[in-house]
């Protein structure tokens, strides 16, 4: 019998994405969810991003969010709430409730973990401002990185930051239960979206420019990839080309092997100074071809590929058919994705009805929890995966985001790779070629990987690949991300890994999953951006898709981690080790659900809206005085379009009665859109900012990603830390988008250097004495330099 997380209960007191997400992921896996709200329900109740009437009914948007959750009325200080509360083993709010303080209520209920969702964190200057999802986008440097310099920057679409939040925040609570349930220390949670999109969507901006010597800011921080998402003789397809290999294999493909030579267009930059001359030579090519036709010769090449679709096209792709990715809703309403994972090849709950607004309101709450010390947290508390040890066999960005979390809650992780083929976000520090050890200098490889420790193995030399299964013998956890056949080649699947141990939990994180006709696709996060629908509504209306740049990446990497850490709570209820298949494109998919469920709910496709949102209006971004100044407003409901009508001083043009409604707003947003500019053209947008929020108005400045460790929130909450690098040197570097009230630092240790730990892990762990060492590292087994370097 699968038991996942059955035995755990939750109270969700969270409203919007985030936390409905991340209180999702515990039910799919099992948990018992609680939902209070108030009389007039969660306003996702009453949504719908084509505004189609739900007749009274509660919109499909919300019943796949809060699938198999009950639904009780009231407040937290409410008796009938309290009990539910002390029967819980998490509660999760987002700051909506007024005289709530999670810390007083994890010292009332010793051993509770509460975890808070906000825009900024409960702590900090900018703790319990008004915002939106958009507002903290620009906030966080994010949003600055999109477009082109001669337009304006647009957000990512889709809500990608409460996808990624949620995720985030689920794993963050799953482990503090997991050492609250054994220890009785409770734990209380301060989740930051603004933190979160930080890490998601800058791609460790701030540190490349520390690494670069922080240089003038001569250009604005916004660009698009090059290739990425190109017309074809009839729609789009998405490419990208992270390697020298796969740019090399791209000129094959359109037919351009004389431009091999060009060693400025082999960079990223080079290409990006020379737009519009290379634009002009991929496209004379893409449009002579149909996205079939190109996808399929591309994948021949093992460029990743894939065809960009929406909410409609997307359902009839071949894979994701298959496989059986799309399901029909519990009432049958619309189809929607499945859980983001498998475990040994299903998964762990059926969908159930989501409860209708009340419908458990009287029902008597379980027990209160027994708790075997029941204690709030304190500080110097052990980390909740302290004790647990992980083999990392993950590359580039979305496996070593998943063991990066868990390394940096306490797991021993050990980051595998062989001198012959280093993990290849390594590599990414060739800007810094010129500098002794440049393989050290990857501003990614440093941001994903600290507290782990370095081992080099060459896995095609069967002295390796024995000691990798004698290591995985001693491990708990075994996460690995390559294409399924790599792995497999060399014996590592799960069917031989469980002989070598049977407790252990492996988690595969292949790009489409371990079966479909695109099993053996390449596929990074720009790739699932682009098949998933999550380009399709990220970009200006009158422009092409564009991908959101990278938070597929850490999306997957959490997913995944949730997935491990459900595992070890199987196993600690069966005492054996289980297969989890984290696909990250259905990770993706996930995160994309809103598309497919609205079009199959009301016939609606969504599409790309710049910078508007069905959610909010007025919502723009709009220049100011000076250079490169740009201002941010979000209006998501009446009470802050008053706020905002007062703040302008409440001009004739804001008095016409249809703006008094959402719809109205929405429908004038091209005039609303045209005079804020004009006010905004006026203003400096600090003052601006400071201007609006006075007066209950989600607003911010545009903040420049490569400058972000110095925005006062960060530094306050101590987002960024310092790391000491042996190579790289002293920089800031992003740490985890949560406070634990227990912990100070997150960061132990800097990412190792390559085979950093050789001889620790080797001679300490696995016992081989130095001259067993000294010879494999003769014969190439091990090493600490690139081969070909």
């Amino acid at each position: 019998m699968r038991r996942g997380l059955r035995d755990l209960r939750v109270v969700d007191l969270s409203r919007g994405i985030a936390g409905a997400y991340a209180t999702k992921l515990f039910a799919d896996a099992g948990a018992e969810i609680v939902k209070v709200e108030p009389p007039e329900g969660d306003p996702l109740r009453r949504y719908s991003a084509s505004g189609a009437d739900t007749r009274g009914r509660d919109g499909a948007f919300f019943r796949f969010l809060h699938a198999s959750k009950r639904s009780v009325v009231g407040a937290p200080q409410d008796a009938a709430v309290q009990a539910w509360i002390a029967a819980a083993d998490l509660v999760v709010e987002s700051g909506d409730w007024p005289h709530l303080d999670p810390l007083a209520l994890c010292r009332e209920q010793p051993g509770l973990v509460v975890l808070s969702i906000t825009p900024f964190g409960r702590e900090g200057p900018y703790a319990g401002r008004p915002a939106t999802e958009f507002t903290v986008q620009a906030e966080s440097g994010s949003l600055a990185t999109r477009g082109l310099p001669e337009g304006a920057p647009f957000a990512a679409g889709s809500h990608i930051t409460e996808w990624v939040g949620g995720t985030y925040a689920a794993v963050a609570a799953l482990a503090a239960v997991r050492r609250a349930r054994a220890s009785g220390a409770g734990e209380q949670i301060d989740f930051s979206l603004c933190e979160v999109v930080n890490i998601a969507g800058t791609m460790y901006s701030d540190l490349f420019h520390s690494l670069a010597g922080r240089p003038p800011l001569a250009s604005p921080a916004r660009s698009v990839e090059l290739p990425s998402i190109e017309p074809t003789r009839d729609g789009w397809v998405g490419f990208n080309t992270n390697s020298r290999q796969q740019y090399q294999d791209f000129l094959l493909l359109i037919e351009r092997t004389d431009l091999l030579a060009d060693a400025e267009l082999a960079r990223v930059d080079g290409r990006w100074r020379r737009r519009d001359e290379w634009n002009a030579i991929v496209r004379a090519w893409t449009t002579r071809h149909t996205t079939a036709e190109i996808v399929e010769k591309a994948a021949l090449l093992r460029i990743p590929v894939a065809p960009v679709h929406d909410g409609a096209s997307v359902l009839a792709h071949e894979h994701f058919r298959e496989r059986g990715v799309f399901v029909k809703s519990p009432d049958g309403d619309f189809v929607q994705p499945r859980s983001p994972y498998l475990m040994d090849g299903r998964g762990l709950r059926p969908f159930e009805p989501p409860a209708r607004l009340g419908a458990h309101t009287g029902d008597p709450a379980p027990p209160p929890r027994e708790r075997r010390i029941g204690r709030a947290p304190q500080p110097g508390m052990p980390l909740p995966l302290a004790g647990l040890r992980v083999l990392d066999a993950t590359a580039w960005w979305a496996g070593p985001s998943a063991t990066g979390m868990l390394a940096a809650l306490g797991a021993d992780v050990i980051h595998l790779e062989s001198v012959s083929r280093p993990d290849g976000m390594r590599m990414a520090g060739g800007a810094f070629v010129s500098l002794p050890e440049w393989w050290e200098r990857s501003a990614l490889f440093l941001g994903a990987n600290w507290n782990k420790r370095g081992l080099t193995l060459d896995l095609a030399d069967p002295r390796g690949l024995a000691l990798v299964k004698k290591l995985l013998a001693r491990c708990d956890v075994f996460v690995e991300n390559f294409s399924p056949r790599v792995v497999e080649n060399f014996g590592l699947d799960w069917e031989n890994v469980r002989r070598e141990n049977p407790r252990l939990v492996m988690v595969r994180m292949p790009a489409f999953g371990l079966s479909g006709p695109w099993r053996n696709h390449v596929g990074f996060a720009q790739t699932m951006e682009q098949i998933t629908g999550l380009a399709w509504t990220t970009g200006h209306a009158d422009d092409q898709p564009r991908i959101p740049r990278g938070p597929c990446d850490p999306l997957a990497g959490m997913h995944a981690a949730f997935a491990a850490l459900v595992g070890l709570a199987e196993r600690e209820a069966t005492g054996r080790g289980h297969l989890f298949e984290c696909a990250m494109v259905e990770g993706a998919l996930n995160a994309a659900s809103e598309q497919v469920i609205e079009y199959t709910a009301t016939g609606h496709v969504m599409a790309r809206e710049g910078n508007r949102a069905p959610w909010a209006a007025p919502q723009g971004l709009y220049r100011c005085l000076g250079e490169e100044q740009w201002l941010a407003v979000s209006v998501a409901n009446d009470a802050q379009w008053q706020g905002l009508r007062r703040a302008l001083g409440d001009p004739e043009w804001v008095r016409h009665p249809a703006l008094d409604s959402h719809a109205g707003r929405r429908a004038s947003q091209d005039h609303l859109d045209t005079e804020l500019s004009r006010w905004a053209a006026q203003q400096e947008a600090d003052a601006a900012v400071a201007h609006l929020l006075a007066h209950g108005v989600p607003a911010a400045s545009l903040v420049d990603p490569r400058t972000a460790h110095a925005h006062p929130q960060f530094a306050a909450r101590g987002f960024y830390e310092r790391m000491d690098h042996a190579v790289a040197g002293a920089h800031p570097v992003v740490t985890l988008p949560f406070r634990f009230a227990s912990v100070s630092r997150w960061m132990r240790a800097p990412a190792p250097t390559l085979g950093q730990h050789n001889r620790e892990i080797l001679g300490g762990l696995l016992g081989l004495v130095d001259a067993e060492i000294d010879a494999l590292e003769a014969a190439g087994v091990i090493g600490t330099r690139p081969k070909g370097i």
